[in-house]
């Protein structure tokens, strides 16, 4: 372990009812400039315990009274000092009184007569890993109020900036409906085209972010009730349709009548839309988007497939991690975050249901995700 320990910032509790030997341990270890406690009696111990918290114990098997192993019992028990380790002193050395020792909770033996660079040793080595537990400790501290800290911002950039960007979005959309391409002209109407479909991918990224935060901070709840996926993939569809004529991409629908699943409505609308989005995103001009629902045992299955630029077979096996996702540009140089795929997996797997793909580089992909059924 590659640490610096400074042995001054440690106690060490000294417990032996022979006074020579608690000399001779005092001296040897003051001289490694340890903090040294000592007591000469189970009772003084626990005393002793009580009143400085020591980092280490060397505590005598056998003393009148109370024995090393009934204080190490006592000490096991207490929750405020369970975590102290122990150095039993012991002339013992069978078998019986080691195994005897590592069940009430010693940490170590030493036999006595010491040797004094065994002691020093043993001893270096517990206080090294309660330096350790010390330095997990406070990182685990401090992580966790970074981690906070990066929750809290995360959620206010997300929820103070999608109030804004909806209005953005809503006016853009407005003015697209009003203002047709002749009263404005082909270069005018192009750039408003953009600047509607720019203000929709923030929007929607805006969106994913504040999901995904409440997912991973667990602040967002399930709530199943009885849906018809076929309508509700409609409704996201009459949405991107709009979008996908930018590109003159047109989404063919594949569904029966009706199929009512049981889950979250808005989850499963944010997985489909940002299924339909990567699909517009990554087609090439002219193609078809194909959406598809389908009954398969007691699961609806839905699949959104595009004759896009596809993914690699190395980046398939990457694509669903969170430690290796990533994100690419679209056939228009459309920029991702990488989050939307996370997102979907993380609602989906929290519906119950599974997400997966098949996907060949040049040719196109297939995201599929399966919900249950309605229970009759």
């Amino acid at each position: 372990m590659n640490m610096k320990v400074e042995p001054s910032e440690y106690k060490i509790l000294i417990v032996d009812d022979v006074v020579s030997n608690v000399l001779l341990l005092k001296v040897l270890l003051t001289n490694e400039k340890y903090q040294i406690i000592t007591a000469s009696d189970g009772a003084q111990a626990l005393a002793a315990v009580e009143a400085n918290r020591p980092d280490l114990i060397l505590l005598d098997v056998m003393m009148p009274g109370m024995s090393g192993f009934e204080v190490a019992e006592k000490l096991k028990a207490n929750p405020e000092t369970v975590e102290i380790p122990i150095i039993f002193l012991t002339a013992l050395n069978s078998p019986s009184d080691i195994v005897k020792g590592f069940q009430v909770g010693g940490n170590d033996f030493i036999t006595k007569p010491f040797n004094k660079d065994e002691l020093t040793i043993r001893v270096r080595h517990q206080i090294s890993l309660v330096a350790a537990k010390r330095i997990i400790l406070e990182q685990t501290e401090e992580l966790k109020k970074t981690i906070t800290a990066r929750d809290k911002l995360y959620s206010v950039i997300a929820h103070d900036l999608r109030s804004p960007m909806g209005s953005i979005k809503m006016v853009l959309n407005m003015l697209i409906l009003s203002l047709p391409k002749e009263t404005i002209g082909e270069e005018m109407s192009h750039l408003l085209t953009v600047a509607n479909q720019t203000t929709e991918d923030v929007f929607a990224l805006l969106d994913n972010l504040l999901k995904w935060t409440k997912s991973q901070i667990g602040k967002l709840n399930v709530v199943y009730q009885d849906a018809d996926i076929v309508e509700l993939v409609e409704s996201v569809v009459e949405v991107y349709k709009m979008v996908a004529e930018i590109k003159k991409i047109s989404i063919k629908l594949d569904m029966p009548e009706s199929v009512v699943v049981n889950a979250d409505i808005d989850m499963i609308k944010t997985v489909v839309r940002n299924f339909l989005s990567n699909a517009v995103k990554f087609s090439n001009e002219g193609t078809e988007v194909l959406v598809k629902v389908e009954v398969k045992g007691d699961r609806a299955v839905v699949g959104v497939k595009d004759h896009g630029c596809g993914i690699g077979e190395d980046d398939q096996k990457m694509l669903l991690h969170t430690n290796t996702h990533f994100s690419t540009f679209g056939t228009n140089n459309e920029e991702g975050s990488g989050l939307g795929l996370l997102l979907c997996q993380d609602f989906v797997v929290k519906n119950g249901g599974k997400l997966w793909f098949t996907s060949v580089k040049g040719k196109g992909s297939t995201f599929y995700f399966d919900l249950p059924l309605k229970k009759e």
